[in-house]
């Protein structure tokens, strides 16, 4: 198989996205696997990588989330044989900075990472570290495989509030990931799911995938939102996923007394707080939790072992999230379709 092409999705500086030939990617290292794709999904955060010069080199392959079947092993890869599903565990860390040392894998100082610092899922073959891939159970299909990385989002979040079980949820923006964080509470024993967005559309997916209750922040004020919450008030873990000066301050607003707030959505604007929403940090005696990536100890976490196990157990539905799937030329038509703007859903890869 060695010195052939394969198609890859590239991106070059100039926002142009292109199917091209690459050559085939070689095993080089001992514990070097060589796997071939067959799912890929784009996720939010290469939106900037492709249109706003944001990523580390140019040209470059991007994609983290995707699945497939190990096609070959290095010497050194014993718990792996050709033909096993896995899915791609991005995060690269060094293992030995003392961040790793202490299991703080997402912090860890010298990392490297699929899909952003080196090449990644958008083509037919890549080669990753034997580290970076999770085997995935036999009865969960490979193509949900794509998923596992942005469920393991939510759950890391949930690992850093010491879980979700009993609580009352409130999911702030109703995303991929807060659509699927928010079906994982209820799969792991949340009391209550609440999703809030502005989007009634989104909002009518998250009734369809079994929230308790929708609440729209357009229409309604943070002092309607905290009240509409009255009974839930209690035991309140509140997971802010959409990424906005707007959104964190509403999170914050209308928690309730003693209440968690999970911090997860990337924010790319400053933020003031008004003195009022900053007092109820202090007044409600909140908890702010900061959640970044989606690992823990043993590598890679509880997070993806939990997400594979939902997945394999099919208490997620993935279907209604996907707003489009196809071959290498559809992809580009999708991602170029986009022209900088938020995916309204999930955009996959699927090559034959």
């Amino acid at each position: 198989m060695s010195g052939g092409t394969m198609k890859s999705v590239v991106i070059h500086a100039e926002g142009s996205v292109r199917v091209e030939e690459r050559p085939m990617p070689t095993i080089n290292a001992d514990d070097d696997v060589l796997v071939k794709v067959v799912c890929s999904g784009l996720c939010g955060s290469d939106i900037p990588r492709i249109f706003a010069g944001g990523a580390h080199y140019y040209p470059i392959t991007l994609g983290h989330e995707f699945s497939g079947y190990v096609e070959r092993c290095g010497s050194a890869v014993s718990d792996l044989s050709p033909g096993d599903a896995v899915a791609c565990v991005p995060l690269q860390p060094c293992f030995v900075c003392e961040e790793c040392a202490r299991g703080y894998f997402s912090l860890c100082r010298h990392y490297q990472f699929v899909g952003s610092r080196s090449e990644g899922g958008h083509a037919e073959y890549i080669v990753v570290r034997r580290a970076s891939l999770f085997r995935l159970p036999p009865e969960m299909s490979v193509e949900d495989g794509a998923f596992l990385e942005p469920v393991t989002v939510g759950l890391h979040a949930f690992h850093q509030a010491q879980g979700c079980e009993g609580k009352n949820v409130v999911i702030v923006g109703a995303g991929t990931i807060g659509l699927l964080a928010m079906q994982c509470a209820q799969a792991l024993g949340a009391n209550s799911v609440t999703a809030i967005d502005i989007n009634p559309e989104k909002l009518r997916l998250a009734l369809a995938l079994g929230a308790d209750r929708v609440l729209n922040s357009r229409e309604m004020s943070a002092q309607a939102i905290s009240a509409a919450l009255e009974t839930q008030r209690f035991d309140q873990l509140v997971l802010e996923t959409a990424g906005t000066p707007q959104t964190v301050s509403l999170a914050i607003d209308i928690a309730g007394p003693r209440a968690q707030v999970a911090l997860v959505g990337t924010l790319h604007h400053d933020l003031t707080l008004c003195a009022t929403v900053f007092g109820k940090i202090l007044r409600n005696e909140l908890t702010l939790v900061g959640s970044w990536m989606n690992y823990s100890a043993p590598w890679p976490g509880e997070e993806w072992r939990t997400a594979a196990r939902l997945l394999a157990e099919k208490r997620l539905s993935l279907s209604p999230l996907i707003a489009h799937q196809g071959d290498a030329e559809s992809f580009v038509s999708a991602v170029q379709a986009l022209n900088g703007a938020p995916m309204q859903g999930k955009i996959l890869l699927r090559f034959a």
